[in-house]
């Protein structure tokens, strides 16, 4: 795990904390290879030097984002398209019930190709 991930998590609010501590953990999870970095301010998850997936700490909520989606469903209210559909997006606000089987099942499906 990488140090810098670890205190962009670590300065957020803690609700937001568990929530991010939870996807990392779903994404290492899922896949076991994934290599984890800071760009641009925030956590990028890489397979094979590909971005798999990147979390987003805001004021207000976490954002998890899918690369490599586009045959991925959006869930209404769960998995929003972003951009010409190949990026879905999960965003998450305090005290909602998150279903991390739902996201690492969109995250495997969207990586199994990179």
């Amino acid at each position: 795990m990488n140090d810098d991930v670890t205190s962009y998590i670590d300065k957020a609010l803690p609700w937001q904390i568990e929530v991010c501590r939870q996807l990392r953990g779903m994404i290492h999870d899922t896949i076991p290879t994934i290599d984890e970095q800071i760009q641009y301010g925030k956590p990028h998850f890489s397979k094979n030097g590909r971005h798999a997936a990147v979390i987003n700490v805001a004021k207000s909520k976490v954002s998890f984002m899918v690369f490599n989606a586009s045959e991925v469903e959006a869930v209404k209210g769960v998995l929003r398209s972003m951009g010409n559909g190949e990026r879905k997006t999960a965003d998450i606000v305090e005290g909602q019930d998150v279903d991390y089987n739902l996201l690492a099942e969109v995250l495997a499906k969207a990586s199994s190709g990179l």
